[in-house]
């Protein structure tokens, strides 16, 4: 059996490879690691995270994505090639199809040098799926019918929002908020508040270890080392979960403000269907604490996180691929 079609959610923190009947086969950070001197990729993926801010001058570890788009081509490229290499494995006769999800607000020119990377990483032939058509589909929701659904996708470089009805968009929304930008937004309020420097990853741990959408009752803590600002030494400090809540208030407002957009863009009966149903949260980003009861609360529409709601956009681009014909008029370009 030799496997043709390969789905790919290429994300700004994290790739997913699916292959049909095996599921999701690879999951690992978009992080690139080159060597200055000569241009050669060392290491990609997990191996390539484990560099971020320990690399000497000779290396450099890239994150070729930026808030959902190609920034760096050449990179993106040799990424593609190795998470292709590496779901197919070995020896191939045959180049594969490929469909990668990209954010629904790119541009055509952005949405031109997915397809040209993927083509030059080794694809016979590119298709293009658009986030929120991925991840509902990846969530289970039936968006053939004739009826509104709301899905809000939220990774690390984009939040995603759409209503889908009869397997297309009705409305969409993307802003370039995500994981990422909470990661800034952390770093940035601790160096403030408490005169530590402290790099990405652990900006990235406080997020996931105590972060929340709203301000917490029973306050959860954590223990961060950073160096000081004024003395440059090493330092201890204690961190609060509302800490987080207060840092990332403008993010989360950036948020909601889409969603509410959207459902004031949405015909009045598909915004009745969306009473009735609920908003469906996919994407790693929207695994934030209570970030479905802030989004319930200040739109006044129900919402709740999709079951695996990081690997939603690399499901349904699977699906979407072993069943081409029926979601054609949710796929966009081919080559």
């Amino acid at each position: 059996m030799f496997i043709k079609r390969i789905g790919i959610d290429l994300g700004t923190t994290y790739t997913l490879v699916h292959l049909p009947k095996r599921g999701i086969v690879i999951n690992e950070p978009s992080v690139v690691a080159v060597s200055m001197i000569d241009k050669k990729i060392l290491a990609v993926g997990n191996e390539a995270k484990d560099m971020l801010g320990r690399t000497p001058d000779t290396i450099i570890a890239l994150k070729p994505l930026k808030d959902g788009a190609i920034a760096d081509y050449k990179t993106t490229e040799a990424m593609l090639r190795y998470f292709i290499n590496k779901a197919l494995g070995g020896v191939r006769l045959f180049r594969p199809e490929v469909m990668v999800a990209v954010p629904a607000g790119i541009s055509s020119t952005e949405r031109r040098a997915v397809i040209d990377a993927t083509i030059a990483a080794g694809a016979k032939a590119a298709y293009i799926i658009k986030e929120p058509v991925a991840a509902a589909i990846g969530a289970d929701i039936p968006i053939g019918s004739a009826s509104g659904h709301m899905i809000i996708d939220i990774g690390g470089g984009t939040a995603e929002m759409a209503v889908i009805s009869l397997g297309g968009i009705v409305t969409s929304a993307s802003t370039r908020v995500g994981g990422n930008k909470f990661d800034a937004a952390i770093l940035e309020y601790i160096r403030r508040k408490y005169n530590l420097a402290i790099g990405e990853r652990t900006a990235e741990e406080i997020k996931i270890n105590i972060g929340s959408a709203l301000y917490l009752e029973d306050k959860l803590t954590m223990e961060v080392r950073g160096r000081d600002m004024i003395t440059g030494l090493p330092r201890t400090i204690m961190v609060s979960s509302n800490d987080v809540t207060e840092a990332i208030q403008n993010e989360l407002e950036a948020i909601v403000n889409a969603a509410k957009k959207i459902l004031h863009d949405t015909p009045p009966e598909l915004a009745a269907d969306i009473m009735d149903k609920g908003m469906v949260l996919s994407g790693g980003s929207s695994q934030l604490r209570n970030l479905d009861q802030l989004l319930a609360r200040t739109t006044g529409v129900p919402a709740y996180v999709a079951d695996d709601a990081m690997l939603c956009v690399a499901k349904g681009t699977g699906i979407a691929l072993e069943n081409l014909d029926s979601y054609k008029r949710s796929i966009l370009a081919t080559k």
